[in-house]
């Protein structure tokens, strides 16, 4: 295995980390709420009054940030059609309900939290992860 010097980003990935870490952080700590994006979305579905201004602030911004993305000079490239991808998230979807939350919510907030059930979940998320791409580039 080799790692790709051209595309490895250590900066930009550590200042995007610390971007995630403090808006999550920053929702918790200003509003009390986790920062899982499964969480957030799924109040959305069934709104309660008073509750859905901050649920559409954040998908607003998640749904703004790749277009303001697109004036600088970031090319991502996604190997996989269209049904592969609906496949990807239906099954990611049906993973959250399982595992009650998203890797948002448990990796970047339940871990902070020293959640053991997040803890549990993310490593489900990463070895899943891991054996999605061990399968799919070397067996398939």
């Amino acid at each position: 295995m080799t790692l790709d010097w051209t595309h490895f980003t250590p900066w930009a990935s550590a200042a995007g980390g610390a971007l995630i870490g403090l808006a999550a952080a920053m929702l918790v700590l200003l509003n009390g709420r986790i920062a899982g994006i499964s969480g957030i979305v799924g109040g959305l579905l069934v709104p309660r009054g008073g509750d859905i201004g901050w649920r559409l602030a954040f998908v607003g911004g998640l749904l703004v940030a790749p277009v303001a993305m697109s004036f600088y000079e970031v090319n991502p490239r996604i190997d996989a059609g269209f049904g592969t991808l609906a496949l990807a998230g239906v099954l990611v979807g049906i993973g959250t309900r399982y595992g009650s939350g998203c890797t948002s919510g448990h990796g970047v907030c339940g871990l902070s939290r020293l959640s053991p059930r997040s803890l549990v979940a993310t490593v489900a998320f990463m070895a899943a992860g891991v054996a999605t791409v061990f399968i799919v580039r070397h067996l398939v």
